[in-house]
């Protein structure tokens, strides 16, 4: 396969697609009424976070600024919708110049949001802004999905690391991106190597069930795997009979054996027994790593086993649960004709059925007591109130059309521990709750 087929950094595809018609035909429309020009402002936010959760992860923010750059109408895609007529010839002469030359602004990857917070600023005219909807939509909502799974996933594991492996349980594109959102939520490697050639996220991997089952004997298969791989490889131990697969190993690869996995059965029980015999012959720096559609539940429950690693897989991919974070991008702003001078009035949806939004350009910050734990996150419009100017979460993320926020993933990491760890501790409980800070929303004098 190609490594442009991967999604990856040598001949990167268009992303002009990645899209729904309307956003299209919404433009042409724009273009014929003399209203496309008009400065507007779309913001990305969640009315609500997914039920029981108590705060979100924003991650993904890297993939959309790449997206953003890479939105070209090539002459490919442009033949594609003359073809199917999508678009009349003026808007297929206006997309062959499209280049984005607004400003997005955005909280930083690996910061926690909640109910209304304004994610990311999308601002320029309103037949730049309009087409980005989609995609940026589809990265944040998928990203952060898996994010904030893998987040409550690293919390209840506490010190022990999580290694990432869902890549046969989604669609291979996805794969990548989940690996690199688990990452920023706090897993430590990954067995995707697409991940760690794309975003330099550690890789881990060794052997299936079906290694051992190729050998004439479950000896055969450890003795080929430690020659190949060396003393410190991982055994897999729950092929036949675990206590004599241990045994074996231990044999073959001596006390240096680096590690067994477990990937069936009642984990916390076999993970007592498999330690105790570990020790019992030497090994007693031999770690046990446990897999097996493993959620945040699940590893909490593992608390007090003697585990030194998790594996999950289906699980994270498809985020716990919640696959989706229902983000939206919303037209909160914009000119009242093309003039550049023109002011910008706040607009927003007033229909029944809790899809309300509020109008006017935000602003959010995180409001923190006298330890500096967060009480309450702050959104507005107008000026921000001098107490917390110093506590404002939107960063510039591009400007003029220019990324200018691009960050190593490693950073994104850390901020996402430290961001977690500025929450009340009742953040980090499993049990169904609400937001765990209320969201505030203070309104300015002026809308804009």
């Amino acid at each position: 396969m190609d490594v442009a087929d991967l999604g990856l950094p040598v001949d990167v595809p268009s992303t002009a697609l990645f899209t729904d018609q309307y956003e299209l035909t919404m433009l042409q429309a724009a273009l014929k009424a003399g209203t496309a020009d008009r400065h507007s402002v779309f913001e990305v936010f969640t009315r609500r976070l997914p039920e029981g959760r108590r705060y979100g992860v924003v991650a993904g923010t890297g993939r959309v600024l790449d997206a953003v750059e890479n939105l070209r109408f090539d002459a490919d895609v442009i033949g594609f919708l003359r073809e199917r007529k999508i678009v009349d010839e003026e808007t297929l002469e206006w997309l062959a110049g499209y280049r984005f030359s607004g400003d997005i602004w955005g909280y930083p990857e690996g910061e926690v949001y909640f109910p209304g917070s304004p994610i990311m600023r999308v601002e320029g005219s309103f037949a730049e802004c309009v087409l980005l909807e989609t995609v940026i939509l589809s990265v944040l909502n998928h990203d952060s999905a898996i994010a904030a799974a893998a987040s409550r996933m690293s919390s209840a594991a506490g010190e022990r690391p999580l290694v990432e492996m869902g890549a046969r349980r989604t669609h291979e594109l996805a794969a990548v991106a989940a690996a690199r959102a688990a990452y920023v939520g706090g897993f430590a490697t990954t067995s995707d190597l697409a991940a760690g050639f794309r975003y330099g996220i550690p890789t881990v991997g060794t052997s299936a069930h079906a290694f051992t089952l190729l050998h004439d004997s479950e000896r055969d298969a450890f003795r080929a795997q430690v020659d190949s791989l060396g003393r410190g490889t991982t055994l897999l131990v729950d092929t036949y009979d675990v206590a004599e697969a241990v045994r074996t190993a231990v044999e073959i690869a001596g006390p240096e054996l680096g590690a067994v996995r477990i990937d069936s059965g009642d984990l916390l029980l076999v993970a007592h027994r498999v330690r105790q015999q570990l020790d019992e012959l030497g090994a007693t720096g031999t770690r046990i790593i446990v897999t097996s559609d493993l959620d945040e539940y699940a590893i909490a429950s593992l608390a007090a086993a003697p585990v030194d690693a998790y594996g999950v897989g289906t699980q994270l991919v498809t985020g716990s649960g919640h696959p989706t974070c229902s983000m939206v991008y919303k037209l909160v702003a914009r000119a009242t004709s093309a003039d550049l001078e023109a002011p910008l009035v706040p607009v927003a949806k007033k229909s029944s059925g809790g899809k309300t939004s509020i109008g006017g350009r935000k602003w959010a910050a995180r409001r923190r007591d006298a330890q500096g734990v967060a009480e309450a996150e702050v959104v507005g419009t107008g000026d921000v109130p001098a107490a917390l100017v110093d506590h404002q979460l939107l960063v510039q993320l591009v400007k003029g059309g220019e990324v200018v926020g691009r960050e190593p993933l490693d950073a994104v990491r850390d901020r996402h521990a430290a961001a977690r760890a500025g929450l009340p501790l009742s953040a980090t409980q499993l049990s169904r709750g609400e937001p765990v800070i209320p969201t505030e929303y203070v309104q300015g004098l002026s809308g804009n």
